[in-house]
């Protein structure tokens, strides 16, 4: 700054430093760096693997960012409404397999533009960050932050649904028998891939036929009463395990990984000649979808899947139009 410019410089961040005090705001002066890794220390004692999971988006796509370095008190809407823009126009990498000879579509790593959801998510563990750093009293205000880190509400609905030929043709594919184990109660079972390659053998108990979910998305421990023939499936898988031991694992008896399946499930797509598109979370899809209009009620649709009615009925309520009709055609007298 110029000579003559820099009293009333001083002066403005002074009053604005008073002001912050005055508003029960922290002597102490962090970054924003600082008050993501502050957060990730506090959800550690919650959940390693959430812990895990917000350091890794802070380091791929805040660390290195000019807004990292902004202290709290000085953090402004413009600051963080160019680091979204930023983060919005980094394309998404992802791994693609290869379709065999004469079609073109080699292996290898590609990217494709960011979808509003995945920006939903990665902007999400940032929001908390500042929003824990606002109730320790190192900003006074959310102003900056509030508006332009909203969720999007870009949530569409999961439209690649695979009926019961495509589900068999793709596990047909699979060569791996302990990822067809995997993936076969993935088919039958409306759980997450994650929530499933989590389950251990004690969480299975072949005197109830019971399976209880625990390590989930939704947190809460769930148990689902297993019909003859998936409780046979589970029960194969398990044998001549120890109670510790992962339910359906990898042939050296870890438990299964997503980077794991994701080239695999790729490349059976590929053979069964089904849309590039299938992933894991596409047989939940086509699980939940058949439970829907089946008839089954979206209370205890959304217990089995170990989500909310509200997800269930903005993703899948439009498929229950059928039973709505014939549920009004009951009524005419």
């Amino acid at each position: 700054m110029q000579p003559n410019e820099r009293f009333g410089a001083a002066s403005k961040a002074a009053r604005e430093w008073f002001a912050h005090l005055d508003a029960g705001g922290a002597i102490e002066v962090i970054t924003v760096r600082q008050a993501c890794e502050r957060y990730a220390t506090a959800l550690e004692r919650e959940s390693a693997s959430k812990a895990k999971e917000a350091r890794r988006r802070f380091a791929q796509y805040l660390d290195a960012d000019p807004m990292a370095s902004i202290a709290l008190p000085k953090l402004r809407r413009h600051h963080v409404e160019e680091w979204r823009r930023r983060l919005a126009d980094t394309p998404a990498a992802f791994e693609r397999a290869g379709r065999g000879a004469g079609r073109g579509k080699g292996k290898g790593t590609r990217t494709r533009p960011r979808a509003a959801t995945t920006v939903d998510r990665d902007i999400a563990p940032v929001r908390a960050a500042l929003n824990q750093a606002l109730a320790e009293g190192f900003v006074t205000s959310a102003l900056a932050w509030r508006e332009v880190l909203k969720s999007s509400k870009a949530h569409g609905r999961r439209t690649l649904y695979l009926d019961r030929a495509q589900r068999r043709a793709l596990l047909q594919a699979i060569s791996d028998e302990h990822l067809l184990a995997f993936l076969a109660a993935l088919a039958v079972l409306p759980l997450r891939p994650g929530a499933l390659a989590a389950l251990r053998v004690a969480d299975f108990d072949a005197r109830h036929s019971t399976l209880r979910i625990g390590k989930d998305k939704a947190g809460a421990w769930r148990s689902i009463l297993l019909p003859p023939a998936t409780a046979a499936m589970v029960e194969r898988s398990a044998r001549g395990k120890l109670a510790g031991a992962a339910l359906f694992a990898r042939e050296d008896g870890k438990a299964w990984r997503k980077d794991e399946w994701v080239k695999a499930m790729k490349a059976a797509a590929a053979s069964a000649n089904l849309p590039d598109e299938v992933v894991a979370y596409t047989l939940r899809h086509s699980a939940i979808t058949d439970l829907v209009t089946s008839g089954l009620d979206l209370f205890t649709t959304a217990v089995l899947a170990g989500t909310s009615v509200a997800m269930i009925q903005d993703h899948y309520g439009h498929l229950r139009q059928t039973v709505v009709r014939d549920a009004l055609a009951g009524l005419v007298l």
